[in-house]
């Protein structure tokens, strides 16, 4: 089995007139992270953390901020393509730990909704996502959200893919043999 560690990175300032969107949930807040997309600055550095464990490049060369056709997006059609890119190359998440840095809103009354979101859309258990936020303090990023996430990835096995191939073969074989042994008495009650 391999293992591959992908770190992610992402900032947004906030803007009053749209929606926040974290982790792929709207929260209540006075203002929304402006964006391309919908700024989903927590998605974003997970998708940036996947890309980068199998090394295929980062969100802006699949979904280029240039590009009108991801204006406003959803971003987990991005979290969705990351997680093709490592599945085409040959792996899947054990895990993602993520840190949020902003001001407002508070997390921790969101932390169990995002956890339960984000595994949803990783397809793993929520025990295998972290959700931790911090406030900026003395860092002059009052005005903005960041988020740092790690994905740590392992190599699919192939020795059940295979043993299953192998069965499917055999069943296969058994029931060629059983169709020809029935075509056989079916002959010679004929």
């Amino acid at each position: 089995m391999s293992l591959r560690i992908g770190y992610g990175y992402d900032s947004h300032e906030f803007k009053a007139g749209v929606p926040l969107v974290i982790g792929g949930l709207k929260l209540e807040h006075t203002h929304g992270l402006a964006g391309h997309s919908d700024g989903d600055v927590l998605l974003h550095a997970i998708t940036d953390a996947l890309l980068g464990a199998v090394a295929v490049g980062d969100i802006g060369s699949f979904f280029p901020p240039t590009d009108p056709r991801w204006k406003g997006a959803d971003s987990a059609i991005f979290l969705a393509e990351a997680l093709r890119q490592i599945a085409l190359a040959g792996f899947r998440v054990v895990n993602v730990d993520t840190t949020m840095i902003l001001a407002a809103p508070k997390i921790v009354p969101h932390a169990e909704r995002l956890r339960t979101r984000v595994a949803e859309l990783l397809g793993v258990a929520r025990n295998c996502v972290g959700i931790k936020a911090k406030t900026p303090e003395g860092t002059g990023t009052e005005n903005a959200a960041i988020a740092h996430a790690v994905a740590l990835l392992e190599s699919i096995p192939l020795e059940p893919l295979l043993a299953e191939d192998e069965a499917a073969v055999r069943l296969g074989e058994s029931a060629g043999e059983a169709m020809a042994q029935a075509s056989g008495l079916a002959k010679r009650k004929n």
